[in-house]
């Protein structure tokens, strides 16, 4: 089967989501399987909110139109004939976070074998195997242990990815590793700018390696600033999980006597620390843009993304509130699986 017919198989999948998402045209089967997913993967994890697997939805609907993959596919050469059994342990942190591995191994044209994360184990089978209804030849598998794999690829902890290392050392392989993200601001960012900043920090419970956790800001700036956009984000602390965190997190800083700032659902704290726990977005200040490039410099293995409204000359910023919205081609620890799928 041609590439093109995997493309175009895709894109009657799409066309089923688009109708849920959009609600166009509702297919009363579809939409109930969809409703019932979804119920399904939030009761699985309840980190998984409906709010948050619909945006997962939508951004899925927004960037598989055949036009896009067909764009997407064209700077390769994909020469399917040889099939590779390729080894995919997916992460489980937001919802369908592997589903771009599972998505690039298949129309390579490359056999999935696919050890789902237990927090995401409903929504990815889903359509994977609605993807199959139209497209026989798609070949994948879940398993529980990978074995007789021509190549892996992981994600991970930082802990993880040393064991991955050693047992995959004799293969193909991209194993990655923990990764976060950082904002700069400059106190020129507009209301919008901000509330795209907020998007980034709260979408997923900050729980994604594209979710802020570490903001640079200007010496003098004024943190109400920030707290006056969060307050949109207030019902996050309605959340059981969510909540724990926050109270938890609240409690160790009060006995430790440290100085944080608070609003009842997020504490900002003052720290270098690139990783902040949930209900906690470290700050650090700065005076000088050399001491965010030096930040940087220090912490390019474990930052994913920097978002920022305006361009730094060390590393490729994204705009405030497009974290969560990578395009189909910005590959995650900026290797490109295509380039490495098509050259086992």
């Amino acid at each position: 089967m041609s590439l093109e017919q995997r493309i175009k198989s895709l894109n009657a999948v799409r066309n089923i989501l688009d109708q849920f998402v959009n609600k166009n045209e509702v297919d009363t089967h579809n939409y109930s399987k969809f409703k019932k997913i979804i119920s399904l993967a939030e009761t699985k994890n309840s980190w998984f909110t409906e709010d948050s697997i619909f945006s997962v939805l939508k951004y899925w609907n927004n960037v598989l139109s055949e036009d896009t993959v067909t764009k997407w596919l064209a700077n390769y050469t994909i020469d399917s004939t040889e099939k590779k059994n390729v080894g995919l342990v997916l992460a489980g942190n937001i919802p369908m976070v592997g589903f771009h591995d599972c998505l690039s191994t298949l129309l390579t044209g490359n056999r999935a074998v696919i050890k789902l994360s237990s927090k995401d184990s409903i929504l990815i089978p889903f359509f994977l195997n609605l993807w199959k209804k139209f497209y026989n030849e798609l070949d994948f598998e879940f398993v529980e242990t990978l074995s007789n794999c021509d190549a892996v690829i992981t994600t991970g902890s930082t802990n993880t990815a040393r064991y991955f290392e050693y047992y995959f050392k004799n293969i193909p392989h991209i194993i990655r590793k923990n990764r976060t993200s950082i904002a700069v601001l400059t106190g020129k960012e507009t209301e919008e700018q901000l509330y795209g900043l907020a998007n980034d920090v709260f979408s997923y419970f900050g729980l994604g390696c594209r979710s802020v956790t570490q903001i640079f800001i200007p010496k003098d700036y004024d943190l109400n600033l920030l707290f006056n956009i969060f307050i949109s984000f207030k019902n996050v602390i309605n959340h059981t999980k969510y909540a724990n965190n926050y109270d938890y997190n609240k409690a160790i800083y009060l006995m430790n006597q440290e100085k944080f700032w608070d609003n009842n659902f997020i504490i900002l704290k003052e720290s270098q620390n690139l990783f902040s726990p949930i209900g906690t977005l470290y700050f650090s200040t700065y005076s000088d843009k050399t001491e965010i490039e030096n930040f940087i410099s220090k912490n390019t293995e474990n930052i994913q993304c920097v978002v920022c409204a305006q361009p730094l000359d060390i590393y490729k910023t994204i705009a405030p509130g497009q974290a969560q919205n990578p395009k189909i081609y910005d590959y995650a620890d900026g290797i490109d699986t295509i380039e490495f799928l098509t050259h086992l």
